[in-house]
């Protein structure tokens, strides 16, 4: 049984993972949230793309604990803002973590405009006790809703209506449906064969 440290205190992104796994027929990995854990100091995220963050995040989990650690760092990416909020959108109204004021931010921005294609963009980081590193990206094409809709989710969940699931925000689907479509569930997926070798090589 290898241990894997998901660097993240939200549950639902653990979910996410075992879900993948579960799908993929991975066995043998014990996953561990920084719930699960002694606190250790939260690295800066001064990365210029999602993958530098991801890393950054997957690299102090490691270097903490010496356990393999996979990572996510993600956001929405709008076209007509020009690919923003993306690396900023946990802080885009510059509270960290803040979605209330963040969507706020965002709607405000938009009220105007007609052009509203966005993504949520995600990379997932596995850092490996011996320093090896491997990334995947993954991408939700849709666009932004001009009033937030659905209690599922977090983050920008209630403004983005994805371009799979026409007519609904990404907050008013199943769990089992977002994971199945979610940029953070392809990344993953495609993450899934080196969490295999690990587990292997346990």
């Amino acid at each position: 049984m290898v241990k894997l440290l998901v660097a993240s205190g939200n549950a639902k992104k653990l979910l996410e993972l075992e879900a993948v796994l579960k799908e993929s027929s991975i066995s043998g990995v014990e996953l561990l949230s920084l719930k699960d854990i002694a606190p250790y100091p939260e690295p800066v995220e001064d990365g210029l793309t999602f993958a530098e963050n991801a890393l950054i995040k997957a690299r102090a989990g490691v270097r903490e604990t010496g356990l393999a650690c996979i990572a996510d760092d993600s956001g929405l990416a709008v076209e007509a803002l020009n690919g923003m909020p993306g690396v900023l959108s946990a802080r885009w109204s510059g509270r960290h973590g803040d979605d209330q004021a963040n969507n706020d931010l965002l709607l405000a921005q938009m009220s105007d405009i007609k052009q509203r294609a966005a993504a949520f963009v995600s990379c997932c980081a596995l850092v490996t006790p011996t320093g090896e590193a491997f990334t995947a990206e993954g991408r939700w094409e849709g666009t932004v809703l001009p009033e937030p809709r659905g209690e599922n989710g977090f983050g920008y969940d209630p403004l983005f209506e994805p371009e799979d699931a026409p007519g609904r925000s990404s907050a008013e689907l199943t769990p089992e449906e977002k994971n199945a479509r979610s940029h953070r569930g392809q990344a993953l997926r495609r993450l899934a064969p080196h969490i295999a070798q690990l587990a292997a090589g346990a």
